[in-house]
């Protein structure tokens, strides 16, 4: 996660907006059986990202459950997005072929969340692996439906861009 993530996060913060976020929701999509550890594994993280160097002072830290909002929107975002685009998604397949519990709305409907949790903060940039290009690409799908059905005439929601950074290379 160091090398991944952690190291571009350090660097970023200092020259751009930043919000990092403890995803405790996606991880109920997979884990929904074990909240107890999630929750003792929220605050673990926090500590990592921290001794790492992410500075307080220089980037946004929350937990994603504390910010009623990224349920909100998710939920808007469900009501106009056919499940079709979220069924085509290769990851999906792939984990409920292996694992028959995964079939649920929740873990269906992770990237609409993950879309949400763009969407917002209006991001312009979303630091991503190239491995997470779909996942942006879908929230721009999103983003542009949701747009043209509830505002025509002005963006509500603007689409962001993956920032491949130099880690997320190797």
């Amino acid at each position: 996660h160091y090398h991944g993530a952690l190291k571009n996060w350090v660097r970023l913060q200092s020259s751009h907006d930043c919000f990092f976020f403890v995803a405790d929701w996606h991880a109920l999509t997979t884990h929904y059986q074990q909240r107890e550890d999630i929750e003792k594994n929220v605050y673990d993280m926090v500590v990592d990202w921290l001794a790492a160097g992410i500075d307080p002072e220089e980037a946004t830290l929350f937990i994603q459950s504390r910010m009623p909002e990224h349920a909100e929107l998710f939920t808007l975002l469900a009501m106009s997005t056919p499940s079709s685009w979220l069924e085509r998604i290769p990851s999906y397949k792939d984990q409920v072929e292996k694992n028959k519990e995964l079939a649920t709305y929740g873990f269906l409907g992770y990237p609409l969340l993950q879309a949400a949790d763009i969407l917002l903060y209006k991001a312009a940039y979303v630091p991503v692996g190239e491995d997470q290009t779909a996942h942006v690409e879908v929230t721009r799908e999103v983003a542009r439906r949701f747009n043209r059905i509830y505002s025509p005439e002005r963006v509500i929601l603007p689409e962001p861009q993956e920032l491949l950074t130099e880690t997320s290379r190797l």
